[in-house]
C-alpha cells in the first residue's frame, strides 16, 4: 500500500472540478452558434458571465494555494493545471465575442469544419471534467484520458485546417475571411489548450504513482 504525507484537501480537487464544469457549459454556449436563428449576442454575454465565473475560481485557486503550508500535489503542477483550465475557457469566451463583435451571424451559417472544431471543443470538455473526478484518487484510467485527449486535439487540428483551405478557396470575401480565421484561431488555441491540461495531468499522474 502506497503511503502519502501530503493532505488530501477536497477543496483543491474542488476547484479543478468547477473549472471544468464551466468549461462544459462554456462549449454547450458556443454550440449554439449551430442553430438556426441564434442570439449570437446572447451565446457572447452568456460566454462571458461563465469565462468570469472561471476567473474567480482561478484566484480562489491561487489563493487558496498560497494559504497552505503542505498542498496535496506539487504547487507547480497545481497552478500550471488551474492557469490551463482558465485559458481554455478565455479561448472560448474570444471565439463566441468575436462572432458577435464582428457580425458574423449574418452569414447564412458558420463554415462546417468551423462546426467540426467546435464539436471537438465539446468531446475535449467532457472527458476533461470527467479526469478532474478522477484526480483525487489517481484513477488508472486517467492514462485512457490523456491519450484520447491527444487524439481529439489531432482531429482539431485536422479540422482546423480544412478551414483554413475553405477560408482561403474564395467563397468568402476577404473581409470575411479575415473575420472567420480570427475566430478559427481561438477554438484552435482551445483545442491546444485542452492538450496541455492532459499533458499537467499526466505529469501530476507520474509524480504521484
Amino acid at each position: 500500500m502506497r503511503f502519502s504525507l501530503r493532505p488530501q484537501d477536497d477543496t483543491f480537487y474542488q476547484f479543478f472540478k468547477d473549472a471544468a464544469s464551466n468549461i462544459v457549459k462554456g462549449t454547450a454556449i458556443l454550440a449554439e452558434l449551430a442553430e438556426p436563428d441564434v442570439d449570437v449576442q446572447s451565446v457572447s454575454e452568456r460566454l462571458a458571465e461563465v469565462e468570469h465565473d472561471t476567473d474567480e475560481i482561478t484566484h480562489e485557486l491561487y489563493n487558496k494555494i498560497n494559504s497552505t503550508f503542505v498542498t496535496p500535489l506539487d504547487r507547480e503542477d497545481m497552478y500550471a493545471l488551474g492557469s490551463q483550465l482558465d485559458d481554455v475557457m478565455d479561448y472560448i469566451e474570444a471565439a463566441g465575442n468575436l462572432v458577435y463583435l464582428y457580425g458574423l451571424s449574418e452569414l447564412p451559417s458558420p463554415p462546417r469544419e468551423m462546426l467540426e472544431l467546435i464539436n471537438v471543443l465539446t468531446a475535449q470538455a467532457q472527458i476533461t471534467v470527467e479526469a478532474m473526478s478522477k484526480l483525487k484518487g489517481m484513477d488508472s484510467t486517467l492514462r485512457d484520458y490523456w491519450i484520447e485527449c491527444n487524439r481529439l486535439e489531432n482531429d482539431g487540428d485536422r479540422a482546423y485546417r480544412m478551414l483554413l483551405v475553405r477560408l482561403f478557396s474564395g467563397e468568402y470575401e476577404a473581409l470575411t475571411v479575415l473575420k472567420l480565421k480570427e475566430v478559427a484561431d481561438e477554438l484552435e488555441k482551445a483545442c491546444d489548450a485542452f492538450e496541455h491540461i492532459a499533458h499537467t495531468v499526466e505529469t501530476i499522474t507520474v509524480k504521484e504513482s
